[in-house]
């Protein structure tokens, strides 16, 4: 019976490594159709081109394709000025799916973007500029929901632009030089880095663009009209030629507002339920137990492991009988998300809790639900000079201002004495962590630094165009508070939980002659530029591969002192050197740290300016990278 449960093992463990590596020579194999139709036998194939089933993309560096750290999963395919005159086919490349940058630029490839690019779910660089593709843009580019650079110009597309607006990081569109037609497509204007739709047929009127972009953009598209290209538009457009195709766009219309209706409706009926069951005379009366949000915490504040948390049993350090001395409890407000759905505040306090740490302003617990099921963060305020309803208010808006690289709160709970946030736990650790790890030996390469650089400062940028006539910035951007998703994806916590005076009191010089109102735009403008100073750290840190926390190293003051001394390749993390890092940007880098830590923060540039400046890097990057 041994022998045969151990014959039974040995077969099954055959058959998953042979399910693995035939899935593997699938998308090899998929990979292989797709350069034989992209170049068909117009490029000189020696044996360092790879491409074929005799190699492996990853170990063997085929041409043009990068791959992951493990170099197990094809992450860019880079094929530009190659001289490529064969067929698009995007189904094969799309069977790659880790893959995150495809570019062909300046070839001249024909065919067209097939419905199947919706299979590319983590592709976030698309260039397809400078060919003869042609035919319409499928629909199912609306669901590539990671794409961030999107450059399809001077090639021959025709039609209407699908709807982009759920892809929310999307922060350039080029596609000027082509045949497109129908209004301005759907884009979050005020995200966008980059944006040019000139020489098309586009018509209808300008969208407001938020003062980003010139005439320039949009200009040779005759049936464009609005206050950018001095051209009125009609007071109302006229009827369109009856046609199905109409007829069908207006039916979808009038569903889609008819839903909007119903929502509405929907809503105010929930909102008067709610005010109604408010004034009901019975309190109802919450018995917390004993046990509470147990955290196991030491004299050093060193976290405890979940199971000691639950065996070691303290007394909830936030009861609602400490915290509201007996008054009735306000509840706890739940927005979008589906982990925290029929999420109480009862459930926080009578859930196992481990003490992740404190701070200057508070607490953070790690809290299991539905036996561990689910895991939150829960941050706990303390010492924060806001009111209720200035706080329900700022949260509110940071609900309604989102980046997929800006961890949001899923719900939160006020009252006079105490402030929860509770977000979504983070398994993979802070950046502080990682830079810590990496003085260990552990991997973290430069195209990775330079990725969270990238996507941090385009996060920031676009919460602080969103939030800024809120005065609403970050408040304390440091490297503890950029945490990793279950992607590896950077995410910026603790987004505006910070009020506080700003670091340079010029900004307040003019209290004494100036109204109120010109100290409250000095005070929102000082936070904003404080910002940019703390994010140049990270950028320090980045650069250094030493946490400016560690051995209270004064690490702003330090590399100021050795770019004065001319050994600036000295601040440089050593792993990156011996990696082969190209000093040329990591200069670059530098000098856009630099930059944000002016001790002058008038002189620093904005978030929008310093995303702009390092995406430049990033695409240099991408591109090299993949050179042959």
């Amino acid at each position: 019976m041994n022998r045969v449960s151990i014959w039974v093992l040995l077969i099954s463990i055959f058959l998953l490594f042979h399910v693995s590596n035939s899935e593997d020579e699938d998308v090899k194999r998929s990979l292989v159709g797709f350069m034989d139709k992209l170049a068909p036998g117009n490029v000189e194939r020696n044996l360092s081109w790879g491409w074929n089933m005799t190699s492996d993309p990853c170990k063997d560096k085929w041409v043009g394709v990068s791959c992951d750290l493990q170099l197990q999963s094809v992450k860019k395919v880079v094929l530009d000025e190659l001289n490529l005159t064969g067929v698009l086919d995007i189904d094969s490349v799309c069977r790659a799916t880790s893959l995150s940058v495809l570019s062909l630029s300046k070839n001249d490839v024909v065919g067209l973007i097939s419905e199947e690019i919706g299979n590319c779910k983590s592709l976030t660089h698309l260039y397809l500029s400078g060919n003869q593709l042609s035919g319409d843009l499928p629909g199912s580019l609306k669901q590539l929901s990671n794409l961030k650079r999107f450059d399809i110009s001077d090639n021959n597309f025709s039609g209407v632009v699908p709807d982009f607006s759920r892809i929310s990081g999307l922060i350039t569109f080029l596609a000027q030089n082509n045949q497109l037609s129908g209004g301005i497509p759907n884009l979050d204007f005020s995200n966008l880095l980059q944006f040019n739709v000139s020489n098309n047929n586009f018509s209808g009127p300008i969208p407001d663009v938020k003062g980003r972009f010139s005439a320039n953009s949009f200009s040779d598209n005759p049936g464009l009209c609005g206050e950018l290209v001095s051209k009125a538009c009609p007071p109302s457009a006229p009827a369109p030629p009856s046609s199905q195709k109409s007829k069908d766009s207006s039916s979808k219309q009038f569903l889609i507002y008819s839903g909007y209706v119903v929502l509405g409706l929907i809503i105010v009926l929930l909102v008067v339920f709610k005010l109604v069951s408010k004034k009901k005379p019975k309190e109802e009366k919450v018995n917390v137990p004993e046990k509470g949000m147990e955290a196991n915490t030491s004299s050093n504040n060193t976290s405890s492991t979940p199971n000691e948390s639950n065996t070691t049993k303290h007394k909830s350090e936030y009861s609602i009988s400490s915290v509201e001395s007996g008054k009735a409890v306000s509840s706890l407000v739940v927005l979008t998300s589906p982990k925290a759905q029929g999420l109480r505040f009862e459930d926080l306090l009578r859930a196992p809790a481990e003490l992740l740490g404190k701070g200057k302003h508070g607490s953070l617990y790690k809290v299991m639900l539905d036996n561990g099921a689910t895991t939150l963060a829960v941050k706990r305020i303390k010492d924060w000079s806001v009111t209720s309803h200035d706080f329900k208010r700022r949260m509110l808006r940071l609900d309604q201002a989102r980046h997929p690289n800006v961890m949001p709160s899923v719900a939160f709970y006020c009252s006079e004495q105490e402030k929860l946030l509770v977000y979504e736990y983070q398994p993979n650790g802070s950046l502080f962590r990682i830079l810590l790890g990496s003085q260990n030996g552990q991997a973290f390469d430069w195209g990775s630094r330079l990725n969270v650089a990238a996507s941090v400062a385009e996060a920031l940028a676009f919460m602080h165009e969103e939030l800024r006539e809120d005065g609403i910035a970050h408040g304390n951007l440091k490297s503890t508070n950029i945490l990793f998703n279950e992607n590896m994806d950077p995410c910026i916590s603790e987004y505006g939980l910070m009020v506080f005076e700003s670091e340079d009191q010029s900004f307040h010089s003019q209290s004494n002659s100036s109204k109120n109102n010109d100290m409250d735009r000095g005070r929102s403008y000082g936070i904003f530029k404080a910002d940019i100073n703390g994010f140049g750290v990270v950028l320090l840190e980045l650069l250094t591969g030493k946490p400016v926390q560690n051995n209270g190293l004064d690490l702003a003051r330090w590399v100021h002192s050795v770019v004065k001394e001319e050994w600036t390749v000295e601040v440089f993390d050593t792993a990156l050197i011996l990696e082969g890092a190209s000093e040329e940007r990591m200069l670059n880098l530098l000098q856009i740290a630099l930059k944000c830590m002016n001790p002058n923060p008038y002189e620093r540039p904005s978030m929008n300016q310093v995303a702009i400046m390092i995406n430049t890097l990033k695409d240099e990057e991408d591109r090299s990278s993949s050179e042959p």
